[in-house]
């Protein structure tokens, strides 16, 4: 009868077995959810030190060129440069409402952490604190200007101008957060995060369509095709007590995802002045 027993005084080699498996499993959980984690009754005492990002920076080496200095000829682009950094500035100074300094920069960094936290997946990731923002100085740099006509001259089609970009800032923002473990039971475990994403260079062809006089709605449209270039740099910061830097996993993952979100994007149409009245089912995805 002693031999029909599952476990015996004496355990056999299946027993010590199954016993080592489990316990290396406890003890993995243990180190996971002690040196890591962090629990949520620490999460507010918890002090995870995040990338700093510096603010102040010398003014970009690309001085727009004067009116005098654009007027060199039809193929020129550069009026188009000057043009681009023109539109970036407006953006600025609309984001920061017209600030300087330090006090329009938090304005940007408040309006960016409330976007973050609306696009944010709430299952997964807790609140997210912006830090520090720097919106750069720079524009993109157009070259290689291009107008392509469809199907003839004298078609009655858009005219398309296509244009290379290239764009290189000291565009960044530092961020923390906590990512939420809901398995195997709700908030199993939390761990912190903090970043500092910053952008390398962007290159892409841009294409501007031009309005047609057949639409209901005439939009200028401006599309990135899907094979651009984007280099992010990553700075990273995970774990409570145990700190794990620069992991290559999340700048991949970072990458994909503005990537998937330009993608996804697609176009950006502006409507021409005094036909806003009129109404044109949207294309964009």
């Amino acid at each position: 009868m002693g031999n029909n027993y599952i476990f015996s005084i004496t355990p056999t080699f299946t027993q010590g077995l199954v016993l080592g498996q489990l316990s290396i499993l406890v003890l993995l959980s243990f180190i996971l959810k002690f040196l890591f984690f962090v629990s949520p009754d620490e999460e507010s005492e918890a002090q995870v030190s995040h990338p700093h990002t510096i603010l102040d920076h010398p003014s970009s080496s690309r001085t727009p060129k004067t009116e005098e200095e654009c007027n060199v000829g039809p193929e020129s682009a550069d009026w188009f440069n000057l043009l681009a950094r023109q539109v970036m500035d407006v953006y600025r100074a609309k984001l920061q409402d017209g600030l300087p300094g330090l006090e329009g920069n938090d304005v940007a960094r408040r309006r960016i952490e409330a976007y973050a936290n609306t696009i944010r997946p709430h299952n997964f990731i807790d609140h997210i604190t912006v830090h520090a923002v720097d919106l750069g100085n720079a524009a993109p740099l157009l070259s290689n200007i291009r107008a392509v006509q469809e199907n003839g001259a004298h078609s009655a089609l858009p005219v398309h101008f296509t244009f290379d970009m290239t764009y290189t800032d000291t565009i960044s923002v530092s961020l923390s957060t906590t990512y939420l473990f809901n398995y195997p039971m709700s908030s199993f475990a939390r761990l912190p995060v903090s970043l500092t994403i910053s952008l390398s260079r962007f290159e892409s062809l841009v294409i501007l369509s031009g309005p047609s006089s057949s639409s209901v709605s005439p939009v200028l449209s401006i599309t990135l095709p899907s094979d651009f270039t984007l280099r992010l740099k990553t700075t990273s910061l995970v774990g409570s007590r145990a700190i794990l830097k620069d992991v290559p996993k999340l700048h991949n993952l970072i990458e994909q995802q503005v990537r998937r979100i330009l993608i996804a994007k697609g176009s950006w149409k502006l409507a021409l002045p005094g036909l806003s009245s009129t109404t044109e089912p949207s294309t964009e995805r």
